[in-house]
């Protein structure tokens, strides 16, 4: 059974709690999001299996996760990075911020997301019981993605991306 650690809204453990139960509540919990683009610029996007319990089916960033009860968040990334892609690499904190939504399921994801980048070459070697597909696009086939059809990606990727721009390119 799975836990997220819950915070407050200056990123402060409260405790700790079931991860389906911390999305039933809409609990805020601490959260990661690692985006990783190439040396062409290129930003590599997973599809979340479509077992995943909310967002399944979507596009997002490289990888996104929780870190475990007693896990710093920097190791958790790496971690799930290579649990989920096969990938191990070094990224950088950017910055964090905090997003609510319901889904159609009743789940609300309320998340305290720290958002790690980085460069990565070559090709991910996927879970498939966490990650359908993935591809490397261009930010500005990413936006003419976005723009025709925002169904297809997770919510906080399309909260968090404007953000990662602004991070990486002013």
């Amino acid at each position: 059974m799975d836990e997220v650690i819950l915070v407050n809204e200056k990123d402060e453990e409260t405790g700790t709690m079931e991860k389906l139960e911390a999305h039933l509540q809409g609990k805020l919990h601490r959260a990661f999001s690692i985006f990783l683009i190439n040396n062409k610029g290129e930003w590599l996007l997973q599809k979340r299996a479509n077992s995943k319990y909310h967002s399944a089916g979507l596009w997002t960033n490289a990888c996104c996760s929780h870190p475990l009860p007693g896990e710093d968040i920097y190791p958790a990334a790496l971690r799930r990075l290579n649990e989920e892609m096969g990938i191990t690499c070094h990224f950088k904190h950017a910055f964090s911020f905090i997003y609510k939504t319901r889904f159609d399921n009743d789940l609300t994801e309320h998340e305290y997301d720290h958002v790690f980048t980085g460069v990565f070459e070559g090709d991910p070697v996927i879970n498939k019981d966490e990650v359908s597909a993935w591809r490397y696009l261009s930010v500005k086939k990413i936006q003419y993605e976005l723009a025709a059809d925002t169904a297809s990606f997770s919510y906080w990727f399309q909260i968090a991306l404007p953000r990662v721009l602004t991070f990486l390119y002013g």
